[in-house]
């Protein structure tokens, strides 16, 4: 897709006195030790040619990386392998820096995306040197983002420079998605204005003050994009469970009655999940998406006409997804909005719609507390993105998985997780191809039994029992057998 496809010609993209210069030029201009926040979420609107010269170049390099949420391959797989990442915040999903990060040869630190922008800006994270952006337009003191917002405009407020990377690859009219607004600062921070999903309270621009730009660069270099995978049986199965637990949930809770707000989260459990929303009968009920990405299931349900607003900070989209968008950009954008990430995933906003929020994890114990990061307890996997801003904050919080791994070698419900990233008071419901588990009001004792009889895989039913009969011979209120904890699946 190059920019001939659409309507604005690229001598439209940069305005003012702003010059152009090669990706080496300002790559060679960045310190060898800096820290950079890019832009980018959900592996769409990152920088590509500024970092691929930097992992290009013969330089000794020991960078800090901060990005948003998921970037692509010239970071976090062509940067790593060239050594010159020393830190990295916080999420990521490449093999190569998971491995790097797992083996202690980069360090990593996590963190809330809704806390993230203030973290960045307020000074309680570290400091920017340099924020590296993907834009579709630029002036001498604003940007029009590409895909994606998340903590851009924090990060461009917080660096010391800036450099833009317009990618022409990319049509103009994005700009007609956004909806940049920054809340103040504490301690008089007023409330985010935002009423309606579909609202718009902002600015298509992030502004900037004209010193801090030092060079922009032009690429049409395209985003290392989702690739979805085929639904399984148990994707299938996890779906018809939700729908099942929806049809009783918007029937019984007044909250429901005249609309209904959702999230889910990003991967490829939840593009199939807002796809099979096209089947559901949602009555004259208003349906809006407010959540963190829009992925390819949601323009089926644009299309259609079954989704009312789409709200979120990404278009994580695949390769034929971002197509799609962007040859009827126009059409889109009635009904799509992008924010800044610390208003998409914002507590008090996801608060004030009644979302139903909807995250999968790696694994769920008996008495619902989720580990979402850390194989085992102990090797990261992605990050805890902005699954805990949903999880903690929804209406209905919804955590959905397999109900094994591994070709149903491993429970993924097991009797106490290794590592708790959302802990029981989080999550109301917990859904596997099993079942559904609806934890709401419920003691622990009386929790464990909805996990075994009704999201447990039936292999794993009398272990998880057994298991449950010694814990509680100790007694207390959480009963565990804490020497057989994380070793009764061989145990039997």
């Amino acid at each position: 897709m190059t920019d001939e496809n659409h309507s604005q010609p690229s001598g439209n993209r940069i305005h003012g006195s702003v010059t152009v210069q090669d990706a080496e030029t300002l790559a060679a201009s960045i310190p060898a030790d800096a820290t950079l926040a890019t832009s980018g979420f959900g592996s769409v609107g990152y920088p590509k040619a500024v970092p691929l010269a930097l992992a290009e170049s013969d330089r000794d390099l020991s960078l800090t990386i901060v990005s948003g949420g998921s970037v692509g391959e010239e970071i976090d797989t062509l940067l790593v392998e060239a050594g010159a990442i020393e830190r990295r915040y916080p999420y990521q999903v490449t093999p190569e820096v998971r491995a790097a990060i797992n083996e202690g040869q980069i360090a990593f630190h996590d963190s809330h995306i809704s806390r993230l922008s203030d973290e960045i800006e307020l000074g309680q994270h570290v400091g920017v040197d340099i924020a590296v952006v993907e834009a579709v337009a630029v002036g001498d003191d604003w940007l029009v983002p590409s895909l994606s917002i998340g903590p851009t405009p924090a990060y461009v407020a917080a660096a010391d420079r800036l450099i833009v990377e317009i990618n022409d690859s990319l049509p103009r009219g994005l700009e007609a998605i956004h909806d940049v607004y920054r809340p103040g600062r504490p301690p008089n921070r007023e409330p985010i204005p935002l009423t309606h999903p579909g609202e718009r309270i902002g600015t298509p621009r992030i502004q900037f003050p004209s010193e801090k730009l030092v060079g922009v660069t032009r690429t049409e270099r395209r985003d290392t994009s989702y690739t979805f995978r085929e639904p399984t049986a148990a994707d299938r199965a996890i779906v018809a469970n939700l729908l099942e637990f929806l049809a009783d949930e918007i029937h019984d809770n007044p909250v429901f009655a005249e609309s209904i707000q959702l999230q889910f989260g990003v991967g490829s459990l939840g593009n199939a999940l807002m796809g099979a929303l096209g089947d559901f009968d949602f009555g004259d009920r208003e349906v809006n998406y407010y959540g963190e990405v829009i992925q390819d299931g949601l323009l089926d349900l644009l299309d259609d006409g079954l989704l009312d607003v789409a709200s979120a900070t990404s278009l994580a989209l695949s390769e034929d997804g971002q197509d799609r968008l962007c040859e009827d950009i126009d059409r889109y954008a009635e009904n799509v909005v992008l924010r800044p990430s610390d208003i998409s995933n914002n507590p008090a906003v996801v608060n004030r719609f009644g979302v139903v929020g909807v995250n999968s994890a790696l694994e769920v114990d008996l008495y619902g507390h989720v580990n979402s990061t850390h194989l085992g307890g102990t090797h990261l996997m992605n990050g805890i993105g902005g699954s805990g801003d949903f999880n903690r904050n929804a209406l209905v919080p919804i955590v959905a998985l397999s109900s094994t791994a591994k070709e149903g070698a491993i429970s993924r419900i097991v009797p106490m997780v290794p590592h708790v990233d959302h802990t029981e008071q989080d999550i109301s419901i917990v859904i596997t191809e099993q079942g559904v588990a609806d934890l709401r009001g419920l003691a622990p004792r009386e929790r464990a039994e909805e996990m075994v009889e009704h999201c447990a895989h039936p292999e794993y039913r009398s272990d998880l029992r057994r298991y449950l009969k010694r814990a509680e011979r100790g007694g207390g209120h959480i009963p565990h057998d804490l020497s057989r904890a994380f070793d009764w699946q061989s145990e039997g």
